[in-house]
């Protein structure tokens, strides 16, 4: 009787059940990351840095102090991609374009100049450096519009692995918190009545969670002030996450820069999750939601953003973390420090 061979790519009986243990493992393993570090954000002192920067922390920490077992890739890299996805979808049901649009005309010139001048001046700085060019785009998008969650909403639209995105989102975070510690001390000294202090802090910060930390101490109207300049700057994420695939030039397209010739925008990947953290925005907008819903799914994604940093702090590699962390943070200091200074100056011209 004749046997059959079996095909080359076939596997083992068995395998099927191990590999889903083993994802399962890596899914675990951020879940509890990310439990972690949404507690210690509630510990005073500790919730200005906010669980997005806790987690990327432990992960890192967890990548260096222990070992990760080689099956549970595959959960960690579905944690810091497919649910980082999903957590920025539901992320619009942070933004109501209803309130920007109330706010007036100052509201979006804060925030696009301020977006443009960091993006600027963090992209002129990378270059000098000659930091990598995904590394300094990360970085510029991690300063200029919503910190951790701008850096890894842009990371899949040029193609960053994970250590790169990492060493961005982590040195925005730290450059965040220590800005947000900064403008404590220094707003109060400011000739600026409620609106101004609540339109410079929403301007410059990075992440949601300091521009709630550095505002509050200042009253209710400073606090939803730089909440709706930071709220703007988060829907400036989708059309400049739009721009950057639609302008990106990665190196299998090397002989297109050389040649001249303009990539096709046909050729662009489409990020759909952008899109989707749009739709949900939009939907938040136009229809009624329930308080309690709307609360459980702001709720819900930062606790999958949490898992994905707690990804791509597991991932990330400590050689070139190490080597990429110093340029990132040279770029996000410059360009935070210029933005700053660049916000103080259109405020008091403002005079909001």
């Amino acid at each position: 009787m004749e046997q059959k061979t079996p095909p080359a790519n076939a596997r083992p009986a068995g395998a099927a059940p191990v590999a889903r243990l083993g994802w399962l493992k890596g899914v675990i393993l951020t879940l509890f990351i990310a439990y972690t570090a949404t507690s210690l954000a509630r510990l005073p002192g500790v919730s200005v840095m906010g669980p997005l920067v806790i987690a990327i922390l432990l992960g890192m920490a967890w990548r260096g102090l222990m070992d990760i077992p080689t099956d549970a890739a595959a959960g960690i890299r579905f944690a810091s991609q497919k649910l980082l996805r999903a957590g920025i979808v539901l992320l619009g049901m942070r933004l109501s374009l209803s309130d920007i649009a109330r706010a007036g005309v100052k509201v979006p010139i804060v925030a696009g100049l301020s977006i443009a001048v960091a993006m600027g001046v963090a992209l002129w700085i990378a270059r000098q450096l000659n930091v990598e060019r995904r590394l300094g785009m990360l970085t510029a998008c991690g300063t200029a519009i919503c910190g951790a969650a701008a850096v890894v909403a842009v990371a899949p639209q040029i193609k960053a692995n994970e250590s790169e995105t990492a060493a961005a989102a982590a040195a925005v975070a730290l450059l965040g918190t220590a800005f947000t510690l900064l403008d404590l001390a220094l707003v109060p000294l400011l000739p600026w009545g409620a609106a101004a202090q609540g339109m410079f802090l929403g301007g410059t910060l990075h992440e949601i969670a300091h521009v709630v930390a550095a505002s509050f101490p200042f009253g209710e109207k400073t606090a939803d002030t730089a909440l709706i300049v930071k709220l703007t700057r988060v829907a400036l994420l989708v059309p400049v996450a739009l721009a950057i695939s639609a302008l990106w030039r990665d190196s299998p397209r090397a002989a297109d820069r050389t040649e001249g010739r303009r990539t096709r925008f046909g050729n662009v990947p489409v990020p759909w999750f952008i899109l989707g953290f749009l739709g949900v925005a939009v939907l938040h907008t136009w229809f009624s939601v329930p308080e309690g819903v709307k609360t459980s799914a702001v709720q819900t994604a930062y606790f999958l953003l949490a898992m994905a940093m707690a990804g791509l702090g597991l991932s990330a590699d400590w050689v070139t973390l190490r080597r990429l962390g110093a340029r990132a943070l040279a770029v996000g200091g410059g360009a935070s420090l210029a933005l700053s200074l660049f916000d103080a100056f259109l405020v008091s011209f403002l005079r909001p």
